[in-house]
């Protein structure tokens, strides 16, 4: 489950992560008296679960009344990339010094959490891993041994955050990290996580997507569930228990593993493409799996060709090989597809989707060769 912006912040707060005052906004006029309650200068945003909000319009700075009537009217209403805004979220104005990125999330196919944190933030993770991958510090953390502050803090030396920002990001990033465990997410970002001009650190923004196979233990959780918007793509993801994002690219992509799926979006952008989503399809790769899969990014009419990236661990090669290829008896695929297996009996995967998959996929050796062939079937380089 996805949650809006406003949302994620309130779930920040009850870990004690400190963000922005603020109120949700249905209407003009309560946006209008939050900006009064609030105090001015107010920013109003637009509640989407869509990038691009700035862009389009829908984030605003109201230095008065008439102000926040102006651009609350104009906000609520408007549609981003689709979505229809229903919500405006109204809180204080922030003096900005610096932003930051951080986030946690599972990497699978590691069998850990990872962490990642940059001192470049306010823009897609993306386009900085794409620009420069060493601008941003990866963390893997054994679930077991958990998050030390001493950890924390040679996380953030390699970050290289501001001396100003170390004691404030090392507290939120412990809290963040409590988040995102005991809060049974499945991803916990803060972008921008920010230094204000008077020292302190808090999340100005916040994406949190919670893992609906925990919810019995939530009943809190009801509250999130009344605007959530998914798109067609998204229904039918969740329907078939996928852990997918929908995108605007051209490629689609399939990974086993949070961590595989980023770093497969991220090679996807640096080689000239553009990714049309975010699936993970966890530890497994089976013929079901991988059908679900194929038949989710199958509805999306902007694919022009797929990359399915397989690490193999416990499932060997050969077994993802031949999931592969049942799946592919039964989804007529609309794209060509490219595929490539590494790890456990990776070679004997590739022996078998040769053979068995002549016609219908193109092997790849490595990730990059396999990003390569997608975008240049996608028609992206």
């Amino acid at each position: 489950m996805d949650l809006f912006e406003y949302q994620g912040k309130q779930y920040f707060a009850r870990f004690g992560i400190p963000v922005p005052s603020g109120e949700p906004a249905d209407t003009v006029e309560a946006a209008v008296a939050v900006a009064d309650r609030t105090g001015y200068p107010v920013v109003i945003k637009a509640q989407v679960q869509v990038g691009g909000r700035g862009k389009a319009g829908g984030i605003k700075i109201a230095n008065n009344a008439d102000e926040a009537r102006f651009h609350g009217g104009n906000i609520l209403g408007m549609d981003i990339k689709g979505h229809v805004v229903r919500r405006v979220w109204v809180e204080s104005a922030s003096d900005i010094a610096k932003e930051y990125y951080a986030s946690f999330t599972l990497d699978r196919s590691a069998k850990k959490y990872l962490g990642m944190l940059s001192a470049k933030g306010g823009i897609d993770i993306e386009a900085v891993a794409a620009a420069n991958p060493a601008d941003i510090a990866t963390l893997h953390i054994n679930p077991v041994e958990g998050l030390s502050e001493a950890v924390v803090r040679d996380w953030v030396k390699r970050a290289n955050l501001d001396a100003e920002a170390v004691e404030g990001a090392v507290s939120i990033l412990q809290k963040l990290y409590v988040a995102f465990v005991d809060g049974d997410a499945d991803l916990v970002e803060i972008n921008p996580l920010i230094l204000s001009k008077d020292g302190r650190v808090y999340a100005l923004d916040a994406k949190v997507s919670l893992d609906d196979s925990a919810a019995y233990k939530h009943p809190e959780w009801d509250e999130f569930r009344g605007l959530e918007v998914l798109d067609e793509r998204e229904k039918l993801a969740k329907e078939k228990g996928l852990q997918y994002i929908g995108l605007s690219g051209t490629v689609g992509i399939i990974a086993n593993g949070a961590g595989l799926a980023m770093s497969t979006l991220d090679t996807v952008t640096q080689v000239g493409g553009t990714a049309a989503n975010f699936l993970d399809i966890g530890g497994g790769a089976n013929a079901e799996v991988v059908a679900n899969a194929l038949t989710v990014i199958n509805t999306d009419h902007n694919v022009k060709a797929i990359f399915i990236n397989i690490f193999g661990g416990v499932t060997r090669g050969e077994e993802v090989a031949k999931g592969i290829i049942e799946a592919l008896n039964r989804v007529e695929l609309k794209a060509p597809l490219v595929v490539r297996l590494d790890g456990t009996n990776a070679d004997q995967g590739h022996q078998i989707l040769a053979e068995q998959g002549a016609g219908r996929l193109i092997i790849a050796k490595t990730m990059l060769d396999g990003a390569r062939k997608a975008v240049d079937l996608a028609g992206g380089n």
